[in-house]
């Protein structure tokens, strides 16, 4: 009974040890618009499988964004736009676009275009986070 029990506890450990198998590191180089800090917070929520570091010396991927794009439409066009056809898609539309890189070679990339503008920025790092999860760590 004795070895049986030893025996389940060394299951256990083991399970537990392979459970907690180190992940990636990922950082996020800052491109001086404020979109690495949604960034870092979307691979947090849509639970990419990274751990996010404030270093590049201690990650293993570094994510590089461009600076988020924001087209606006003018109040004007907007107007004309919903007297003369519809009011649908009249919202100001941001852009950007990532790589993942490690060791000097780009492993993944992604572009997102979302609209809403300015209030895009949170859709785009989830959109960005969301992809990089299914597309390349594919968990």
């Amino acid at each position: 009974m004795n070895s049986i029990l030893r025996l389940l506890v060394i299951c256990l450990i083991a399970s537990f040890v392979s459970a907690q198998e180190a992940k990636p590191t990922l950082y996020i180089a800052p491109n001086g618009d404020g979109f690495d800090v949604y960034l870092a917070a979307a691979m947090s929520k849509k639970e990419v499988p990274v751990t996010v570091v404030d270093k590049p010396e201690n990650a293993t991927y570094t994510l590089k964004s461009a600076q988020v794009e924001i087209q606006k439409e003018s109040t004007g066009s907007k107007v004309t736009k919903c007297l003369f056809l519809y009011c649908a898609g009249i919202n100001d539309k941001g852009n950007t676009s990532v790589q993942l890189v490690k060791d000097g070679t780009v492993q993944w990339s992604y572009s997102v275009n979302k609209g809403r503008g300015e209030k895009s920025r949170q859709s785009m790092a989830e959109a960005v986070a969301k992809h990089l999860k299914s597309d390349f760590f594919h968990k």
